[in-house]
């Protein structure tokens, strides 16, 4: 078994909230996190079509027949019950009483702010992180293998050939939870979209040039990229542009939380191809992104990640906002070292307005090194040091 490092917070919690709410993309693992952590809580599954007409039909009965530590998965499924949820621990003010989980991350997060505000820990579990893997000798010896392969929990977990896993998945995701969404009527373009999206991985979002390539509106691709987001397939990394006056980009910056995803979306049928993939960068940064992205959830303490960016070419892949100053990152898909892999660092470092604290270069080789500029960092040791 492998241990997830969301679980000691996860249990922490649950002594201090009266319900405990996990979510995440399908098949990052929640349902199997929950029964081996809470072996002594019900399980009961909204996607059982049966368990769903009770709770949608009677609430009340439904809740009674299951009192008190239970894992409810699924419950966006049924509404109502949020309502009565809220009821419920309000009476008893009972601690660790309910754990709700589900992959439809809008829905979830809508029932909880609208009646469960405040009574609430929320969680968000993504595929493996390198640390998760590296604790069970499960992280691959190469970048290549490790982007190619992803971070996917059944993959690990039944030997799946990562094209094989990711094909079905893509598909089970578009065919369920897409289909479920109004704002989604066609498909076989969501599908072309996504591709599409997954092509501009590591750079700012330029939705009316997206929209173009997809022949659909800009307004649909703002809609359709929200949707990723809120699956939990994609996220955005906001731009840094406090303290500085010259021209900076501000449109976010687009990445998957799974680099394996990216790779089957662009058509790479082995991981040999990534050696020297045109696209190699942009998939190697995505990979590391993702990764401190992970981290931050796993401690259940995202914070704020940014990049920066100045409209003549300087560049910092990974900028952390703390008290008294920034830390800084660059990533670099190379194994060999270039002294011009620290320009930028160097560069920001004299122009900011803001104290530099840290400064770290995560390349693709091996050897942990110390130089005047930033801490380098194998590719495998990937984190912020806060």
């Amino acid at each position: 078994m492998i241990t997830r490092t969301l679980a000691s917070r996860l249990l922490e919690l649950l002594t201090k909230f009266p319900i405990l709410s996990l979510t995440g993309p399908r098949q990052s693992g929640k349902t199997t996190l929950l029964r081996q952590l809470l072996p002594n809580y019900r399980y009961v599954s909204l996607e059982n079509p049966d368990e769903l007409d009770f709770a949608l039909s009677d609430p009340r009965r439904f809740l009674d027949t299951y009192a008190g530590q239970v894992i409810f998965d699924e419950v966006q499924r049924a509404p109502k019950l949020f309502n009565y949820l809220q009821q419920r621990v309000d009476e008893s003010r009972q601690m660790g009483q309910y754990v709700l989980s589900g992959s439809q991350n809008f829905l979830l997060m809508k029932g909880i702010t609208q009646s469960l505000a405040g009574r609430v820990a929320i969680f968000r579990l993504f595929p493996f992180s390198f640390g998760e893997l590296q604790a069970v000798d499960l992280l691959a010896t190469t970048p290549e293998r490790a982007m190619f392969t992803g971070f996917y929990p059944p993959i690990f977990d039944r030997g799946l050939h990562p094209s094989d896993f990711y094909a079905n998945y893509f598909e089970t995701y578009v065919q369920r939870d897409v289909r479920e969404l109004q704002a989604v009527q066609n498909l076989t373009l969501f599908r072309t979209f996504v591709r599409l999206a997954a092509g501009r991985v590591g750079q700012p979002v330029n939705y009316q040039k997206l929209a173009s390539d997809a022949g659909i509106s800009s307004a649909t691709s703002r809609e359709w990229l929200s949707i990723l987001e809120t699956s939990h397939l994609a996220f955005m990394l906001p731009p840094y542009y406090k303290n500085f006056s010259k021209r900076l980009i501000k449109s976010p910056k687009l990445y998957f939380y799974d680099v394996g995803l990216v790779c089957y979306l662009l058509g790479i049928k082995q991981e040999e191809e990534l050696i020297t993939h045109h696209f190699r960068g942009n998939l190697f940064e995505n990979m590391l992104v993702a990764e401190l992205v992970k981290q931050g959830h796993n401690r259940n303490d995202p914070g704020e990640l940014y990049f920066w960016q100045e409209s003549n070419g300087h560049e910092i892949d990974i900028l952390l906002e703390k008290s008294g100053g920034v830390l800084i990152g660059e990533i670099k898909s190379a194994a060999t070292i270039n002294a011009s892999f620290f320009d930028n660092l160097a560069w920001f470092q004299q122009q900011a307005n803001v104290p530099v604290l840290d400064a770290y270069l995560w390349y693709a080789g091996n050897d942990a090194q110390t130089r005047s500029k930033a801490t380098v960092v194998p590719w495998y040791q990937a984190a912020l040091i806060k």
